[in-house]
């Protein structure tokens, strides 16, 4: 009786080793990285979405997103008085100029979201990194911004002959 009390919980010790294994893998998978910036790359805040005729644009506010170190530097140029000794919360944004510009986005844009309302509960609004989503669900959460506005956000927006092809939703802690 002994020997089988031993093997039942060197098994369930076995057991939730590997559980805590995979979740450390799931984990490591699962977390933030900064979207890589390209000389096709503009990060912008959305402020509207116009579908019209077949063709679907957005208006966007371009700004320009730091974070790490260069969000610091930043940080501490504009605001030597803040007090602190960084950017808080390791990024930073300048918006200096609010002028909207409109982009064609083509019909087969890739779409990648952080958080966003899947069900109507803001308990399942939960960030999971990078989820993509067909164009038409961004444009229906887009508008639906009951629960969470995912309009508070910022866009990475890869644009390739005139028309943006990638939307990435830029996570804000």
């Amino acid at each position: 009786m002994v020997f089988v009390k031993r093997h039942a919980i060197g098994i369930a010790l076995t057991i939730l080793g590997l559980s805590a294994c995979i979740s450390t893998v799931s984990a490591v998978d699962n977390e933030y990285a900064p979207v890589k910036q390209t000389p096709d790359t503009i990060t912008a805040f959305i402020r509207g979405i116009d579908v019209k005729d077949g063709r679907e644009t957005l208006q966007v506010d371009p700004i320009q997103w730091f974070e790490g170190a260069a969000a610091d530097e930043r940080f501490l140029k504009d605001e030597p008085d803040s007090g602190l000794d960084g950017a808080p919360d390791g990024y930073y944004i300048v918006n200096d100029d609010e002028k909207l510009e409109t982009l064609e986005v083509d019909p087969q844009a890739a779409v990648l979201m952080q958080i966003y309302d899947r069900t109507g509960s803001l308990v399942d609004a939960t960030t999971e990194w990078n989820q993509a989503i067909p164009l038409a669900k961004f444009n229906a959460v887009y508008r639906n911004n009951g629960v969470l506005d995912v309009s508070d956000y910022p866009y990475h927006l890869t644009v390739k002959d005139g028309k943006v092809v990638r939307i990435v939703q830029q996570f804000i802690p």
